[in-house]
């Protein structure tokens, strides 16, 4: 089997700036990868999960019960999966992921009360992993960020680029429990977390980069 590495964190934490950095190491240093980012936005497996973010089966995340919208997302890296890596991976390949099933636990389970958040976790690695027959990452990097800055950083994103977020992204109150309820997750799994912040600021990009580069570096 080969090795699976995630970039999990929630809306506005640098999570993507960090894997496609890390990423464009890998490549400079001539390494052999392959190179993932969940949705698939532009692929038929993403449709309902399309639907739902464009807000079609409801204008706010809690419209879409916790187990019915992990599906979506599933079906979409199963597709993946099945279509793109899976013989690369089965073959001993490296494999580095922006997002994978830790999204569910970050922003499905936050829908559900805290008492009952757990029994989800459990549920989410049986369906993905036995089930639905996806490999279990290796290592998850958690890129952990308080909710402020956080939703600075998404605000400052939209304005640079004249967009508004898709209903998870504009729900500050959801935000705030997808933020507690990815730290409740990170601990269950065992992520490996990652500090952004230093002293209140934000840290730099190489900084972090650094730091990241140094813990995955013996299985890179």
């Amino acid at each position: 089997m080969g090795r699976l590495i995630v970039f999990e964190g929630i809306d506005g934490s640098g999570k993507s700036t960090q894997f496609k950095k890390l990423c464009e190491r890998l490549s400079a240093e001539g390494r052999d990868f392959r190179r993932l980012v969940f949705p698939q936005y532009s692929e038929p497996s993403s449709a309902p999960l399309r639907m739902y973010l464009s807000g079609e089966f409801g204008k706010h995340p809690e419209d879409v019960n916790a187990y019915a919208a992990s599906t979506f997302f599933a079906v979409d890296r199963f597709a993946s999966y099945i279509k793109v890596w899976k013989e690369y991976y089965n073959c001993g390949g490296l494999v580095m992921a922006d997002r994978y099933t830790t999204s569910n636990a970050v922003h499905q389970a936050s829908k559900l009360p805290s008492g009952e958040r757990n029994n989800f976790f459990r549920w989410l690695t049986d369906f993905e992993y036995r089930l639905l027959g996806l490999p279990a990452p290796d290592v998850v990097i958690y890129m952990d960020l308080p909710l402020e800055t956080a939703l600075e950083q998404i605000r400052k994103r939209e304005e640079a680029t004249n967009t508004k977020g898709d209903i998870h992204e504009t729900d500050a109150e959801y935000l705030k429990k997808c933020h507690e309820c990815a730290a409740s997750a990170a601990d269950y799994y065992g992520w490996t977390k990652i500090k952004c912040t230093e002293h209140g600021k934000m840290r730099g990009i190489e900084d972090i980069h650094n730091d990241i580069y140094g813990l995955l570096k013996g299985m890179l």
